[in-house]
């Protein structure tokens, strides 16, 4: 008797867990894979199946895979249903048995960079040293795992030079490198002697799913769109409230997703925040336009484009071009966006009646009889000295006080001589006493 259900299996019957790697090996999948294992923990799995059908993907994420089903204590075994190749043939040598569909396919595991091209030979050592002890581990011929990487690996009767070794079921069987032809997960059962089982498809959660939909670019260039422009809006605007909230909404839901899809490292969100830190010190501490703020917006955009990228710490070997492309569009049409937004957008929004409520809109104005001048006395037409360099803010020393005093935009060294134009406000307008 098979049930098909997701619920505790019955008093006697064994529990089997099914997850399917049926795309590309990245971190996705990666973090698919170890939900899937942890919900077999979780439910006492007595087996876990895996329904395989991939082109491969990236060898990190998949020696993840692989150390993962290699620590699992109950028997871990794949269904091959059509092709295992490259990362899918490493994973499937991590498994305690392979079973393939006829037609299905095994091999052809060489590593490949971003652009289709072999790798260096340092990863192909890598790969073919992984291939050869995973084969070793599970008593299976190392040296036709490492001809799955290597095509100057000639072995009799098997592969010739010049060629990697891709195995059809007939022949993967033949060397060994399959335990039998089957065309269903029921077969497998059957085949290792699991008659009366519970068969439990495992299926990402909806948060998982919800999680998911944050990794499209799309989605991606909206919410850096929404965090630009709400801390660039919060700056003009300080008190609001509101645009800061969004921003930091946004920061969030685009972080954390691709921090726990293995995508976002915590050295590119540190890199972002202190690109913020650098951008606000150029703008309220230190004068002008310089290193600190064209530090901060490297650091600010190349966070966010470093964060949707697979790539291990700058190594973009096995990253495609394709990817690097997107991910920099999307982060120029998010901020350029933003940009836009703020210009066509920020007007009408200072208009509407929502913003009214929240914020302080009327003005008090010299007419009405307001003045920002807390001075008893006219200071118009004094002199004094520059006792800071004004840059053009800073302090000048005006009849042995101190004031703070900023200029029409020149620059004034320390100790020059300057008279004062306007003492409205709580800064005092000088320029150079000639």
């Amino acid at each position: 008797m098979v049930l098909i259900t997701s619920g505790l299996c019955a008093y006697g019957q064994s529990q089997v867990m099914v997850m399917e790697i049926k795309a590309e090996i990245d971190p996705r999948m990666n973090r698919y894979v170890e939900l899937a294992l942890e919900h077999a923990v979780e439910t006492e799995a007595d087996y876990v199946v895996i329904e395989m059908d991939t082109y491969g993907g990236a060898v990190t994420d998949a020696k993840d895979i692989v150390e993962r089903i290699l620590n699992y204590e109950k028997p871990v075994w794949v269904f091959i249903n059509k092709d295992a190749a490259s990362a899918g043939a490493l994973i499937s040598l991590a498994c305690d048995s392979i079973y393939m569909a006829p037609g299905s396919n095994i091999g052809a595991a060489t590593v490949v960079t971003g652009d289709g091209t072999a790798a260096p030979d340092k990863y192909q050592s890598y790969m073919r040293s992984t291939m050869r002890s995973l084969a070793e581990e599970k008593g299976r011929d190392p040296r036709i795992a490492e001809g799955m990487v290597d095509e100057s690996i000639e072995i009799d009767s098997v592969s010739k030079a010049g060629q990697v070794i891709t195995f059809s079921t007939n022949e993967a069987i033949a060397n060994g490198f399959c335990e039998g032809k089957v065309s269903s997960i029921e077969e497998v059962l059957e085949r290792n002697g699991v008659t009366d089982y519970e068969l439990d498809t495992y299926q990402l959660s909806q948060t998982e799913k919800v999680i998911s939909i944050f990794l499209n670019p799309f989605v991606s260039g909206i919410l850096i769109l929404v965090i630009v422009g709400g801390i660039w809006f919060e700056l003009q605007t300080p008190g609001v409230g509101f645009p800061i909230l969004a921003a930091g909404i946004a920061l969030v839901l685009y972080f954390v997703p691709y921090y726990l899809n293995g995508l976002a490292e915590n050295w590119e969100i540190i890199a972002f925040f202190l690109g913020i830190v650098l951008i606000m010190l150029e703008i309220f501490v230190i004068p002008g336009f310089g290193i600190a703020g064209i530090a901060g917006i490297f650091l600010t955009v190349g966070s966010l484009v470093l964060v949707m990228l697979n790539n291990d710490t700058f190594d973009f070997t096995f990253v495609p071009f394709e990817d690097v492309f997107i991910a920099v569009s999307v982060t120029l049409a998010g901020m350029l966006g933003s940009v836009a937004v703020l210009f066509i957008g920020g007007v009408r929004l200072t208009n509407t009646k929502v913003f009214t409520r929240i914020a302080l809109t009327d003005t008090m104005s010299r007419t009405e009889g307001y003045t920002s001048n807390f001075k008893k006395t006219s200071m118009v037409g004094l002199k004094g000295t520059a006792y800071t360099i004004l840059r053009p803010s800073g302090k000048v020393l005006i009849e042995g006080e101190l004031y703070d005093a900023y200029t029409r935009g020149d620059y004034i060294d320390r100790e020059q001589k300057i008279v004062v134009l306007s003492d409205e406000g709580t800064s005092l307008k000088v320029k150079i006493d000639e």
